[in-house]
């Protein structure tokens, strides 16, 4: 059996261990091919976040199968910036409480295709209080896609959500 937790804050970051080995394996492959640079990089982030909010998926010895995790996006970010082409204001205008970052959704591939995706994402949506969910999403990952569009997300456009980054689909979802 698997078990979905929710985590916020520093009980979020002392999971970063259960966080990191799902995201290196499932990162390690295509259309990601993250390196273990890549991977302490995105951990020295998911460590300076306080505000971090979290689900986490394990079986029942404990070993970690699933992640997804995120924060809220402030209201200075650049996130909006990235789009290859502008949106409008209205759509763009953050204050630090209306839209959450969702920024991974992972499951390791022996747990894959049991609906352990959908429970992590309804797990970290069950207390988050914002107006929208905002994610970015490889263009060559066509299961999260498909997934994500199922759930009620819609594509904005396209972005390079990092410097020298591949083409993403940015999408979003309400969820009032």
């Amino acid at each position: 059996m698997i078990s979905i937790n929710q985590l916020a804050g520093s009980a979020a970051t002392a999971a970063a261990d259960s966080f990191r080995l799902i995201y290196a394996e499932v990162f390690a492959g295509p259309p990601y091919y993250e390196t273990e640079e890549d991977v302490s990089a995105a951990f020295d982030r998911f460590r300076s976040r306080t505000s971090v909010l979290a689900a986490l998926a394990t079986t029942d010895d404990g070993e970690p199968v699933g992640m997804a995790y995120g924060w809220l996006v402030p209201p200075q970010t650049d996130w909006w910036d990235r789009l290859t082409e502008p949106v409008p204001e209205d759509v763009r205008r953050e204050d630090g409480r209306r839209t959450f970052g969702l920024m991974e959704l992972a499951v390791r591939a022996p747990w894959r295709r049991q609906g352990v995706a959908r429970r992590l994402h309804e797990a970290l949506f069950a207390t988050v209080d914002a107006e929208r969910v905002l994610l970015n999403v490889h263009t060559e990952n066509h299961a999260a896609i498909t997934a994500y569009r199922s759930w009620g997300y819609r594509k904005l456009g396209d972005a390079h959500p990092w410097p020298g980054a591949p083409l993403h689909d940015v999408m979003l979802r309400p969820l009032v």
